[in-house]
């Protein structure tokens, strides 16, 4: 049942990627793409320190192409952790250019062991619902499109 579940959210993920590019670059959408493909995100944004710190802690469950996108002001290096956090997470680690560096599959709920970025450049971090990334081939060397990323940067400009 879950492989067909992500066989039809890959279905829906490429008729997603179909559409206008301009309807994708809104502050609740993150778009990924590589050779797999692409996806788009509804996101919550987590952009201070308080929203980063309470992140997707006691949420029961999230919809399927749903995430929240952590953002920070410069390129540092990330260590997460999923105290309280009640759902198993993939946790896609992204540079300020929007090139994905690394990317934690199903991180463990209530687990409190650091889950490190692996890069001091981190800039953003997706948190999607785990085992989303793999069934979709998300990995690093993807690349993500936010409004959030300055466009003279960015892989993968709003403006495409």
């Amino acid at each position: 049942m879950v492989h067909f579940l992500f066989l039809t959210l890959a279905t829906l993920a490429t008729t997603l990627s179909a559409l206008p590019a301009a309807a994708s670059c809104r502050e609740d959408r993150v778009e990924l793409r590589g050779d797999w493909g692409s996806v788009r995100f509804r996101v919550e944004i987590a952009d201070d320190p308080r929203e980063r710190a309470q992140g997707l802690m006691n949420v029961e469950e999230m919809a399927p192409l749903e995430g929240m996108l952590f953002i920070y002001e410069r390129p540092q290096a990330v260590s997460f952790w999923m105290e309280n956090t009640l759902i198993p997470l993939d946790m896609i680690f992204v540079d300020r250019d929007g090139l994905v560096l690394n990317v934690h599959s199903n991180a463990i709920p209530l687990d409190r062991t650091p889950i490190p970025g692996g890069s001091p450049d981190i800039v953003y971090v997706l948190e999607v619902n785990g085992g989303m990334a793999e069934s979709l081939g998300i990995d690093a060397g993807s690349q993500m499109r936010h409004p959030s990323v300055a466009p003279n940067a960015a892989l993968w400009p709003c403006e495409e």
